[in-house]
């Protein structure tokens, strides 16, 4: 059997044309051949065959081993050849068919891999549940379990103290649990294509968080406290109704006589006393809001455009918030976290095209 590609360290047998026995003998072959050996191989790529499950060389044959990807098969479980990869780094496991009852090895947790793995990706397979035994492995680093059936984050993710990245899109869970926010190395958490319908403020308390994505999901409002979130980078938020409801809103009715003419004496500054005018005028006439563009110096009362600015909050990072426009000619640059209707600096508002953009901190609406 020719092979894909192979090196002292590497071994690519991915996306061969041979049957699943073929391959097994192969692999019993070369596990053989390596034994005495003083060439350690460390990397095995198995993906895209037709395996149903792990070969039975990888429980003698790679001691060494530190990569193994067997992803794209037709694996409905990990076999106990695993546990025996006392020095294995990355398992790559995506696009198969494990979920079921016995889909991991009976005493993963108690084995070395609990020490040495660090990368786990389980992405694109029919786990309902977060197993128990992926939480007892607390070397782990990089966790992805997106595109599988899960309907909740069990709060032992918190034994995780390790993780960086944890990537669950695509699945079907409806809350985000607060113990979350107890793992300290944290940069990457990915959240999208679920049901959430809120975020925990206690989420703040991941300080080294870079980058959310919380994308089509159920969210209608994000608490105050994500603005502690210091180092984030990029917040993805398009598809939810917090964002559906802010684009739907983007609509003008254009003034009524009335409010043009209202428009027209505030602006103007015309005088005018109680006796001139009837005491409905005099009501309206007092309702006016000022317009929040420093250069316009605007007034509107009944009739306003909506729209989402984004807001950079101490140059860290930017949110979109609603402001209201007297009209649709008249923008309005915003460089404080105040939502008011008084008008800001108007330094600050030129400013605010010139920001780095090494600070300037994505907000995703689609």
């Amino acid at each position: 059997m020719e092979e894909a590609a192979i090196g002292d360290a590497e071994l690519n047998w991915s996306r061969l044309s041979v049957s699943a026995e073929t391959l097994e003998s192969e692999l019993e072959a070369r596990a053989e051949e390596r034994r005495g050996s003083r060439e350690a191989l460390q990397r095995l790529l198995l993906s895209y065959n037709r395996l149903t499950s792990l070969p039975r060389a990888l429980g003698s044959g790679f001691p060494h081993l530190q990569l193994l990807d067997v992803s794209g098969n037709a694996l409905t479980a990990l076999g106990p050849e695993l546990l025996t990869l006392s020095g294995l780094r990355t398992l790559l496991a995506r696009n198969n068919r494990l979920g079921g009852p016995g889909s991991l090895p009976k005493g993963l947790a108690q084995s070395p891999l609990c020490r040495s793995l660090q990368v786990l990706n389980l992405s694109g397979n029919c786990f309902q549940e977060v197993p128990a035994s992926l939480l007892e492995l607390r070397a782990l680093q990089t966790l992805s379990l997106g595109g599988n059936q899960l309907q909740s984050i069990p709060a032992e993710i918190e034994n995780l103290q390790r993780l960086e990245c944890l990537y669950l899109g695509g699945n079907f869970i409806k809350e985000i649990p607060p113990e979350l926010a107890n793992l300290p190395s944290l940069n990457y958490l990915v959240l999208c294509d679920n049901k959430i319908q809120s975020v925990p403020p206690q989420l703040s308390q991941l300080h080294s968080l870079r980058s959310l994505s919380l994308h089509n999901n159920l969210l209608t409002y994000l608490p105050r406290e994500i603005l502690n979130l210091i180092h984030l980078e990029e917040l993805s938020l398009r598809g939810n109704p917090l964002v559906v409801r802010f684009v739907r809103d983007l609509t003008y009715d254009p003034p009524t006589l009335l409010e043009l003419a209202a428009r027209t004496i505030k602006i103007r500054s015309i005088s005018y006393t109680p006796y001139d005018l009837p005491g409905n005028l005099l009501r309206y006439l007092g309702s006016a809001s000022n317009c929040p563009n420093p250069k316009c110096g605007g007034v509107y009362f009944d009739c306003c455009v909506r729209q989402i600015k984004f807001v950079d909050f101490c140059g860290k990072y930017r949110l979109p918030l609603m402001h209201y426009l007297c009209s649709p000619e008249c923008s309005s640059p915003c460089s404080s976290a105040t939502h008011s209707s008084t008008s800001q600096s108007e330094s600050d508002s030129e400013d605010e095209a010139s920001v780095a953009a090494h600070r300037m901190q994505k907000v995703l609406l689609g």
